[in-house]
Parts: structure tokens; sequence; C-alpha cells
């Protein structure tokens, strides 16, 4: 800067902030998708564009976004599941606002600061049976952690996985995902082994092998929105602790209320994981957390002495920003009482979908607990939509599932995904705030949809062609 520069006092230099983001966002913000295409994942602008989800949203508020023209969009996905009070909940909010304006002395590594053991507390006040928190940042990290804490307590290398299970995408938490899509090109992985859920023959043969660290199971896989048969999770339990084996339940997407309990394992009788990973609603959809809750012997065989302090770190974990967000989260399900809500919403709304599958042959089922929905077509019985549902499992499986998404967020504005790859089902996890209202809206929507695809609408079954040329263009 020269002496000139140095010394201009004129208004417009006065009022100018040293880093202003309100001007950066509206001098640059038009270029999102340039932006993405130029320097992030390539292939994200580039899908978007093809299924019309190229939406620019200005702002959000609970369970909705806004677009640049007003238009409200109902939101039936959560970020994944993140947002699971909603975005900028009040609450969470302020205790961020006001953990920064505390000035605290965070992440010193040399001292114990109280929000890490509030927060430690209050989760575990959730889950009595356990005993300690390790605070990473991310649903993977807190798998990663639980991988690790059972390899070395038991002394074994292997981890029994579910087929089609999702568990992350680093290294340890990919070796132990049921879906090839996602694994492929990254090996060698860990020396894990995959069983289907609910086979409890397979689990035992290869408990026998004597060399099973643990197995980590979603009581409801993410992937298709499948629960676990009832009394599963309970004989899998008896057989791991015969075994000498620990049981982790990954609950980083069904945990803290979506499924109408605290913790989706929470639903069978019984049923006490070694380890238990949670993350996503965690965050109240602001500063990303992960943990990993286990019994104190696991612990304190990892942490078994002062050279081995920081065997297993995180150098965001337990950071005052996610601890202030995570103990502002707990304190509204208290006093809103959402796992109820959930549960009452949830039940309400698969109802009224579930009550739909006999009037389209192309509904097959309605599944799932609480807020997490599984909505499964299939093959239909009249001759004309066999065709066109022939067309499109020729082409890519999972196709029809798209043509439902696209109408709801284009004709209807409101935001839904398909539950994994080459399914035929779409996943409802909205967040856990929403109520009758939204209930309407969506089954009202959904029923339109159905109405198009059931009475041959030429502009939906238009888009399923288009879909299938991509698809083979794509081969």
């Amino acid at each position: 800067m020269n002496k000139a520069e140095e010394h201009d006092d004129t208004p417009e230099t006065a009022r100018r902030k040293p880093f202003d983001l309100g001007r950066l966002l509206a001098e640059r913000g038009a270029e999102r998708y340039e932006l993405y295409t130029r320097h992030l994942n390539h292939q994200l602008p580039r899908m978007l564009h093809t299924i019309g989800f190229d939406r620019v949203y200005e702002r959000a508020e609970g369970a909705y976004f806004w677009d640049e023209d007003g238009n409200d969009y109902l939101d039936m996905l959560a970020g994944f599941g993140v947002m699971g009070l909603g975005r900028h909940h009040p609450v969470v909010r302020e205790a961020l606002h006001d953990v920064l304006d505390a000035s605290l002395a965070d992440l010193t590594r040399f001292d114990c600061p109280p929000l890490p053991g509030l927060l430690a507390e209050k989760l575990l006040a959730h889950s009595p049976h356990l005993d300690r928190v390790f605070f990473g940042n991310s649903g993977t990290e807190a798998v990663e952690t639980a991988l690790k804490f059972a390899r070395y307590a038991t002394g074994r290398p292997r981890v029994l996985y579910c087929a089609h299970a999702f568990h992350g995408l680093t290294t340890g938490s990919l070796s132990v995902n049921g879906e090839a899509g996602f694994r492929d090109g990254f090996a060698p992985l860990l020396p894990d082994t995959a069983v289907t859920l609910g086979d409890l023959g397979a689990l035992e043969r290869e408990l026998a092998r004597g060399d099973v660290a643990a197995f980590v199971v979603e009581p409801i896989q993410g992937k298709g929105v499948h629960e676990a048969p009832p009394g599963f999770l309970r004989a899998a339990q008896e057989l791991l602790r015969r075994k000498g084996a620990l049981l982790i339940v990954d609950e980083v997407q069904t945990g803290l209320g979506r499924t109408g309990d605290f913790y989706a394992y929470q639903h069978e009788p019984g049923v006490e994981p070694d380890l238990v990973c949670v993350a996503k609603a965690l965050s109240g959809g602001y500063v990303p957390v992960g943990a990993t809750l286990g019994k104190d012997w696991i612990f304190k065989k990892v942490y078994s002495s002062m050279d081995r302090v920081l065997v297993h770190s995180a150098s965001f974990g337990s950071n005052a920003q996610a601890m202030a967000a995570g103990l502002a989260v707990l304190s509204v399900m208290e006093d809103e009482g959402i796992v109820a809500r959930a549960r009452a919403t949830g039940d309400l709304l698969r109802s009224r979908l579930a009550a739909l599958v006999d009037r389209y042959e192309l509904l097959h089922e309605v599944r799932g607990r609480g807020l997490m929905i599984g909505i499964e077509f299939g093959r239909p019985e009249s001759l004309k939509l066999r065709g066109r549902w022939a067309m499109l499992q020729a082409a890519r499986k999972g196709l029809f599932a798209q043509m439902v998404v696209v109408p709801l967020l284009q004709k209807h504005r409101i935001l839904t995904q398909v539950s994994g790859d080459h399914l035929e089902v779409i996943k409802l996890i909205p967040p856990l705030i929403i109520g009758e209202r939204e209930v309407d809206r969506f089954v009202e929507a959904f029923t339109a949809v159905m109405d198009d695809a059931h009475g041959g609408g030429g502009l939906m079954w238009d888009f399923g062609r288009t879909l299938v040329k991509q698809a083979v263009a794509n081969r």
C-alpha cells in the first residue's frame, strides 16, 4: 500500500471491511455452478443440470428453502439427515453466537474444557449402559474410531458388516461399506467380511473362525431403508458376546430421534451395543461433529497409559463451537419433545402413504420407522405400464424412482432423494420438526405424481426417455 492509499479516508474506503462476506456473495454468488465445474467435483453441476435440479436457493429456515424468486421448497431430505432440527434453529444459532462471543481458550490441547464433558454427559444419559465418548468431526470418523477401538480391545483383525451397508467413505469405513460402487478402485481395503442383514447363520459361521473383532450394523439401513428383522440385533449381540466380539451400532443417520426413539436400536428390548456411532443431527446443521460412545473397559484398554494418551485423537475434535451446537441440539430435543414428535409425524406420514399402495400398481411398499421412510416402486401388472417399466429397467435400474423425484421438485417444489444407486426406492428423511401441514403437502404432491405416472402422463414419461438416453450414453 502506498502513502496515498494508506491515508485514504474517503467515505467509501472507511465503510469497506477487510473481509465482507455479503459483498463477496453479491459479487460472485451467480458463479456458483461455474466455480464448481472449474474447481470442485465437475460431475455435480453436470448431474444437477441433467435432472433439472440446478436451482438457486437464496435462504432457508426450518423445513423450507426459498429460491431467488421467493418460491418456497419443502425439504424432505434434511441434508442427508444433518438438519434434524431444520435449518437455522434459533436456540442453536444463539448458542453459537454465545460461544463465539465468549472468546474461550479453545483447543489448547493441554487443558480439560467443560463443554466436551458436558456434552458427553448428556449423550451418555441417553445410553445408560455406555460410559465414555470420543468426539471427532463426522460420521465416518465416528465409525473409524469404533473400528480401531474394537480391533485394539479384542486383539483381532476382522470386522463383519452387512451387505448394502453404508458407514462412510474413508478407507476404514469404506472397508465395511456394503456397496461395490463405492469400493471399486480403492482396494486394498481392510480384511472385513459382509453378511446379509438378518442372517444369523452367516454371522455365526464367520464368528466361528475366531478372528472377528466386531460386527457393525445400521438398525435401519440408509440404502433402501431396510430394517433389521425383529430379534436380530438381540440375537446377534448374544452370539458376539459368546465369541468375544463386539457389537458396533451405527446410528449416524438413525440416531437422535430419527426413528421415533433416541436411538433406533432402542426399539428392540435388551440390545446394549459395545460401541455406538452418532453424528449428523448432533451438529445442529452448523458445525461438523461425530461421537463414538463406548464401554469403559474398551476406552481404558485403548488409553492404557499416559504414553498412549494421544494414541487416537482429532485435531478439531471437541472444539467449543461443535460442543455448544451439540448441547443446544440435545436441549431443544428435550424442550420441544422432538423424539415423540418424530414418532407421531412419522406414523402419520407412513400410514397415509401406505394407504396408497393398493391404489397404484407401480407403488409396491412403504416401510420404515419414525421419520425415516422408504417408498419402493415395482413392476406393474397392466400391459401398457409394463412396457414402459421394462424400457426403464433395461436402461438402468432406479430410473423410475428418479422419474418421481424430479417432478416432486420441479412441479411441487419438494426435495427428496433416491435411496441409493440402482434402487427403485425413495427415502424420506425430513427435518424432525415437520408436522401435519408438511405431511399434507407431501402426500398431495406424491399422489399427483403417481396419478400422472399411471395415467401415462406425457411429460413424466418423456423425461423417462431422456433418462434412458443418458443412462445408455454413460455405459
